[in-house]
């Protein structure tokens, strides 16, 4: 089995559209909620978002690309080719060795919503040429693989909010068991339109408050539901030899990976939280246990009150009670909203940020304790802390647990 490495990352997110931008601001406690900009909400219960703002694909896309191209494919080819700048690795690999692993939760809803109009209102003579290849969901991974020329395994893998960090986690094991030397991992999502809000008003999964304040309040007593995000991250998954061979800058290894499901419910988690301990334990294990280390973990961190009791729960279970006291928590949720499929990528660049420069970002607005999570999740600033062992995890609809785990490169 080969070491693991991460050499480049990309985001577009609703604090910022490159890497340097989301950290600057997380450490200073962005809130990236507001009213809903894309559609009138007069008639919605839930009128808050985490929009990505003053997003501009012409860098990388032609304007004729951009009008053959879902949001979500362009939200993920610009955070793709990011990451590939970023490691410079596109003049240094086998294109038959470099793949792309890269999900959404739904894929292009927006062009699925608006070709659905058009049929109702104008028959289906007007549908257009591009509604299938604008729409369907692994459509931003065969992109993305075209315009870097990767001819490797491509897959797009949904496991609804889980999406990035189980495709990141997949690359994992796809590079460390030699199927490739390298592999564009993450995930996008641009479902922010009337149809897919008022589907989660409906099963009751977002806040309904109209304080940007309160809408994202990981782990509070007030929390109420999540606020919808949006956005892409990308990560560059590569072996070390390779990565050494080629003199890449590498931000860390990645050491593990967890997957398993509730099995369960299509909505709620588990209340026992089993299944999201065992995704934590295997990453760990894999990783060399937590014996010894000083221990982040980006938590999936929803703002529901079902989600942030029972991860707190499958973390206490998962590292002993002694070793949860002991470790840093925070959920960046609080800043971006939760960006459903593109979470976990984004998420794991926040774990990959906190390891290398030794500062925690906050889960901000964090204020009124819940004696059911009763961990140290960094409230409202930033902390300043050393720390050896970085975990992300993501819980998803359907049951689905994942978790990933960094070190420092040694």
């Amino acid at each position: 089995m080969r070491k693991v490495v991460i050499t480049g990352m990309g985001a577009v997110t609703p604090i910022g559209n490159d890497v340097p931008s989301l950290w600057d601001a997380m450490m200073k406690g962005t809130n990236g909620i507001a009213p809903i900009t894309r559609f009138d909400t007069t008639d919605f219960k839930a009128t808050l978002a985490a929009e990505v703002k003053d997003f501009n694909p012409e860098p990388y896309l032609s304007k004729g690309e951009v009008r053959k191209t879902d949001l979500f494919v362009q939200y993920g080819i610009v955070a793709a080719q990011q990451a590939v700048e970023d490691s410079q690795i596109t003049e240094h690999i086998d294109p038959k060795r470099f793949g792309v692993y890269f999900g959404s939760g739904v894929g292009g809803f927006g062009t699925m919503a608006e070709e659905q109009s058009a049929l109702l209102e104008k028959g289906p003579r007007r549908i257009s040429p591009q509604f299938v290849p604008k729409m369907i969901s692994n459509i931003a991974a065969g992109n993305i693989a075209i315009r870097t020329n990767a001819q490797g395994p491509c897959l797009s893998i949904s496991t609804a909010c889980a999406t990035g960090t189980t495709c990141i986690g997949e690359a994992f094991r796809a590079v460390r068991d030699g199927y490739a030397d390298a592999i564009i991992a993450g995930g996008s999502e641009a479902s922010i339109i009337p149809l897919a809000v008022a589907g989660f008003i409906n099963c009751m999964a977002l806040t309904t408050t109209d304080d940007v304040n309160a809408a994202s309040i990981p782990f509070d007593k007030r929390r109420s539901g999540f606020v919808m995000g949006e956005g892409a991250g990308a990560l560059i998954v590569e072996d070390y030899e390779h990565a050494k061979a080629r003199g890449a800058k590498i931000y860390c290894e990645l050491v593990g990976y967890g997957s398993t499901c509730d099995a369960f419910h299509v909505t709620a988690p588990s209340p026992e939280a089993e299944g999201g301990a065992e995704a934590i334990r295997q990453a760990v294990m894999q990783a060399g246990g937590a014996e010894g280390h000083s221990i982040y973990i980006n938590a999936h961190g929803t703002s529901t009150p079902l989600n942030d009791k029972t991860e707190t729960l499958a973390i206490k279970k998962a590292l002993g009670e002694e070793i949860a006291k002991t470790v840093k928590i925070s959920s960046t949720k609080s800043m971006t909203g939760h960006m459903l499929g593109a979470a976990g990528a984004v998420e794991a660049i926040a774990s990959i940020l906190a390891l290398q420069k030794g500062i925690i970002p906050p889960t901000i607005n964090l204020c009124e304790a819940d004696e059911e999570c009763d961990l140290d999740y960094t409230p409202n600033v930033p902390c300043e802390k050393e720390i050896t062992l970085a975990l992300s995890t993501s819980l998803g609809f359907g049951g689905h647990n994942a978790c990933i785990a960094f070190k420092k490169e040694s």
